[in-house]
């Protein structure tokens, strides 16, 4: 089995301005080969069958993506309409300004299979394309954001997948999005 890194997540994950919310001390290349030779400890299925997490044990500083929304740390939720590329329609999203989370535990990369990769428009030359990661403390998957749902079930057309909107699992994420948000 290999695995890519796809233009989409390459951006997101190993931004060019080096922000604290990516991931740490390593290059993409050096990323993509890790993940190659290194078998996960777990291997996660997705939310649809071309969808699945991989998760390795955290070998960088890269800090937890998600904080717990506390009284004390209420104030420094913050909020704005964001689109993730120029194609896509902004969206409401919310996250933490000051906060220090601690170094995560795992990294759980978020793979899509090859044929949903060139559905999307994104072909990529491995039997797996990285689409996310997600920076944890458990070796869990972190539920999708609500709107990420939402927009996966619009279709690729929206930037979304087009998988529908299972109602039980948009439930389960809109509790735990409720009291967590992410931070920059």
């Amino acid at each position: 089995m290999t695995i890519a890194l796809t233009e989409f997540a390459r951006t997101r994950l190993f931004p060019a301005d080096g922000r604290r919310t990516a991931i740490q001390d390593i290059t993409p290349a050096q990323f993509v080969e890790r993940l190659n030779a290194e078998a996960p400890a777990r291997v996660i299925p997705g939310y649809a069958p071309f969808c699945r997490l991989h998760v390795h044990r955290n070998w960088t500083s890269t800090r937890c993506s998600v904080i717990p929304i506390t009284d004390a740390n209420r104030h420094q939720l913050r909020s704005a309409y964001e689109a993730r590329t120029r194609e896509e329609l902004p969206v409401l999203v919310r996250w933490f300004e000051g906060l220090e989370p601690p170094v995560a535990n795992y990294l759980v990369p978020i793979l899509y299979s090859r044929e949903q990769m060139a559905k999307e428009g994104a072909p990529v030359d491995a039997d797996w394309g990285i689409v996310g990661c997600l920076y944890t403390m458990e070796p869990d998957e972190i539920p999708m954001v609500p709107i990420t749902m939402m927009r996966n079930a619009l279709g690729v057309e929206e930037g979304g997948s087009g998988v529908p909107l299972d109602r039980a699992g948009y439930r389960r994420s809109v509790a735990f999005w409720s009291s967590h948000a992410n931070w920059r």
